[in-house]
């Protein structure tokens, strides 16, 4: 069984591997033995998390800088992992970026930016990392979306808070859900799994610090907390890893329950 999750040997690449979820699942993934790449415009936070996992992981975590809103910078990126490696065995769509806001109050360019390092950032990716799995016989894609992807915020949570969840938010990680699935269809023949996680609530440590709205979530949560990053780590390591070697195309929720409603 120990064999069975274990990534030894298996080349990762992670975009957004420093940020809130992102650094979780790059733990999990030095864990279980796996030689990963994060990826990232934010080269400060990717270095100091290096810097943290240096003693115990030298050799097996790297810093290539990628924008995923930009395809020469995807193409840029890949190719310098690509030298280094020869191959990708697990790709990790996990960057995002973006406002919070209203329909009413947000602007065009909000709309547009969220798509743009979301759903068009992980097609840019995943289109660059493909040819790579196909020569290698085989490959698991990860996509991260969200609960918005499947449910719509109550608004009754956020009233004041301006944590307010945009509409672009979830219209953006619906469509990863979908292109999961297209993945899944079109090259799981060629043993390229492709699955989604949709992380629950999650909020980030600015969020955290509004205790009343923290709470809110907690209450409508079935499990009655918010989600912490660690909480990642297992299914992370699950679909990284032989032992998903028969799931292909689900979407996973890792959310306490919430989409139960």
């Amino acid at each position: 069984m120990q064999n069975l999750f274990s990534l030894k040997g298996k080349v990762i690449v992670i975009t957004g591997g420093a940020g809130h979820l992102g650094s979780a699942m790059t733990e999990a993934f030095l864990d279980y033995g796996a030689i990963v790449y994060i990826t990232s415009r934010n080269s400060h936070n990717t270095k100091q998390m290096i810097e943290k996992n240096e003693r115990d992981f030298e050799g097996k975590l790297f810093f290539v800088e990628m924008d995923v809103t930009s395809t020469d910078s995807v193409k840029e990126g890949i190719k310098k992992i690509l030298q280094r490696e020869q191959k990708i065995d697990v790709l990790v769509n996990n960057a995002y970026s973006g406002k919070t806001g209203e329909l009413l109050t947000g602007n065009e360019q909000d709309w547009l930016d969220s798509f743009n390092s979301s759903i068009h950032g992980t097609y840019r990716v995943t289109k660059e990392v493909l040819p790579i799995m196909i020569e290698n016989k085989g490959g698991s894609i990860i996509n991260i979306s969200s609960m918005y992807g499947l449910v719509s915020p109550d608004p009754s949570i956020y009233g004041n808070s301006m944590q307010n969840n945009p509409p672009q938010y979830g219209a953006a990680k619906a469509a990863i859900c979908q292109f999961t699935r297209y993945l899944a269809g079109h090259f799981g023949y060629l043993n390229i799994r492709a699955n989604c996680i949709a992380p629950g609530p999650f909020p980030n440590e600015t969020a955290q610090k509004n205790k009343a709205f923290i709470s809110k979530l907690a209450e409508k949560n079935p499990m009655k907390r918010i989600g912490k990053p660690d909480d990642l780590k297992g299914i992370a390591v699950l679909l990284a890893s032989d032992a998903s070697s028969y799931i292909n195309g689900q979407v996973i929720s890792v959310d306490g329950g919430w989409t139960i409603w």
